[in-house]
């Protein structure tokens, strides 16, 4: 499978038409990264709520995992600008050629600490996340314009509908579910393998070495290091399927 096909299944990750507030997580060194920081996914969601379904104001909400020491006041402006440049670029109907992004969406960017570094941290602004969650719906809460929600007793007709309309939409072109499954997870995966090679203890010392001077048999120790978390990256995504997990596995390598 290639790179458009691999971005073809996020649209399933979304969730669009279900709900009020729509929640991406993305790290923090990916910002600004063209496919990492989930910019194909972002002009889904604009293109199917536009294309698809009647707009409603919703709140997407950006959580940045592993927050570095950049004020998050510079973040969230550099990653709303972007929002903005989506936004434009989207094709919309001609009743809504010139809308602007604030007509449909709240654009809201929250940071969390990185887990391995600052624990306690984490988990306590974590607590804050969730009970923001908890009370979404309340005055002023995450939940952005609930006039056009439904009862919980019709949701299941409601989203049988929804799921009619994203169907039978070919242009959305989605995948097989096992296609989709297995680039969650290896897409998951893989990152995981990147950080813990980030933090292998072999690569800081060899990282801190070179900066000394010429590191003997340098390439062979460096090898050797990458080629036991792509074991590890082998031998977790064996049973998902193999043209998304060998893409997923050279984007890793690329890394």
């Amino acid at each position: 499978m290639g790179e458009k096909e691999g971005r073809m299944i996020q649209p399933l990750r979304s969730r669009v038409p279900f709900s009020l507030l729509q929640f991406l997580i993305l790290w923090c060194h990916d910002i600004g990264r063209e496919q990492a920081a989930n910019r194909p996914l972002l002009k889904t969601i604009f293109e199917v709520l536009m294309r698809l379904f009647s707009p409603r104001k919703t709140m997407l909400l950006l959580v940045i995992r592993d927050k570095t020491k950049t004020p998050v006041e510079y973040l969230a402006q550099a990653l709303k600008e972007d929002i903005h440049k989506i936004w434009d670029s989207v094709p919309k109907p001609e009743v809504f050629k010139k809308a602007a992004l604030s007509e449909f969406f709240n654009v809201e960017v929250t940071a969390l600490p990185s887990y391995e570094e600052n624990e306690e941290l984490f988990k306590e602004q974590v607590g804050k996340l969730r009970h923001k969650f908890i009370h979404s719906i309340d005055p002023g809460g995450l939940a952005a314009d609930r006039r056009g929600v439904i009862p919980a007793s019709g949701f299941c007709i409601s989203a049988m509908h929804i799921w009619k309309v994203i169907r039978e939409n070919k242009d959305l072109n989605l995948p097989a579910h096992k296609i989709m499954v297995a680039t969650v997870r290896c897409e998951e995966i893989a990152d995981e393998k990147l950080r813990c090679f980030m933090l292998d203890e072999g690569w800081l010392e060899l990282e801190a070495a070179v900066t000394s001077g010429p590191v003997r048999s340098f390439g062979m120790k460096l090898s050797d290091i990458i080629d036991f978390y792509l074991l590890d990256y082998d031998m977790e995504t064996m049973y998902f399927d193999e043209g998304v997990r060998t893409v997923k596995r050279q984007q890793l390598q690329s890394e």
